[in-house]
């Protein structure tokens, strides 16, 4: 790791950004994913807080099971793309979408995404959230904080995303976010 000027630990893998879109185009994605049929996130028996919904592809945590899902609308081709030239990846590499909207209370406890995903891209949308960084190191946690500001991206790749857990610290406020995945190379 490397520190950069403001002794935050920068991490290979780990790219953030602010204001990749406007907030007259963030008031639109909030509007366009809350007017979505969102579901409650379930994991093994278990209803979680925040709302989701997947385009693309899903992976259905209840079954384990990844399968093709409705195909991505058109209202989210625009920041596909801005998350596609940000990541520095062909567009059509960015196959899945994920809305998410955390009411208050919700968060996102510690995990990897899922093998079948490679390039991790988000867009944080309404209130500023914490993004948690945890690794093992011997018998302790190598551990990095990062927040992330309204209208921000951020890319998780490479040793970021394969070595690192993370997760979303629960907020009081409510906050949405667009996340776009790729592929691995086995499952292309």
């Amino acid at each position: 790791m490397m520190a950069d000027l403001f002794g935050v630990e920068r991490v290979q893998g780990l790219a953030t950004r602010d204001a990749i879109v406007t907030v007259d185009e963030e008031a639109a994605l909030i509007a366009r994913i809350d007017r979505q049929q969102l579901s409650p996130f379930r994991f093994q028996g278990w209803l979680g807080k925040r709302l989701t919904r997947s385009f693309g592809w899903s992976y259905d945590f209840e079954n384990g099971r990844f399968d093709k899902a409705e195909p991505f609308p058109d209202w989210l081709e625009t920041v596909r793309e801005s998350a596609a030239v940000y990541a520095r990846l062909p567009i059509d590499q960015l196959v899945q979408a994920l809305l998410i909207r955390y009411d208050p209370g919700a968060g996102i406890g510690w995990h990897k995404d899922r093998p079948v995903f490679e390039h991790v891209v988000g867009v944080s949308l309404g209130n500023a959230a914490t993004m948690r960084f945890r690794r093992r190191r011997d018998k302790a946690f190598e551990r990095l904080s990062v927040p992330l500001a309204p209208r921000s991206i951020y890319h998780l790749s490479g040793e970021m995303r394969h070595h690192w857990e993370h997760s979303i610290v629960p907020m009081d406020m409510p906050r949405w976010s667009i996340t776009f995945r790729s592929l691995t190379a086995t499952i292309v």
